[in-house]
């Protein structure tokens, strides 16, 4: 079973499993009770500089994808990246990885979503 993503402003009536914020900052407009959220893993997301470099550009995302990734190497976010691959691990891959993005395409939760997929 693939780790599901999902907007945290779509609807949670057909999400199953853990569900996850992996944006750095609380998405506008969304209360903490109506994300019925399980965890947040801010630590997990791109570095500032990174996201306002990448402002999610589509023609950016090839770039951003192998900047992200060399940062979930290191630091803060490598010891989040183990934590929230070891839930995914505990949990069978039976959770959903949110972020407020518009663009469904392009964004930090499709790389976390390849490296936990093949883990």
């Amino acid at each position: 079973m693939p780790v599901e993503i999902r907007r945290i402003y779509e609807e949670d009536t057909s999400t199953k499993g853990v569900r996850i914020l992996v944006d750095g900052i609380w998405p506008r407009g969304i209360s903490k009770d109506d994300a019925k959220l399980d965890h947040w893993f801010k630590d997990v997301a791109p570095s500032n500089d990174l996201r306002k470099w990448f402002d999610h550009d589509p023609n950016k995302y090839d770039e951003f994808k192998k900047h992200y990734k060399k940062e979930l190497e290191s630091g803060d976010q490598q010891k989040a990246l183990a934590e929230l691959k070891q839930l995914t691990k505990k949990h069978n891959k039976n959770i959903c990885l949110l972020y407020g993005a518009k663009d469904k395409e392009h964004n930090q939760a499709k790389v976390l979503k390849e490296i936990l997929d093949h883990q």
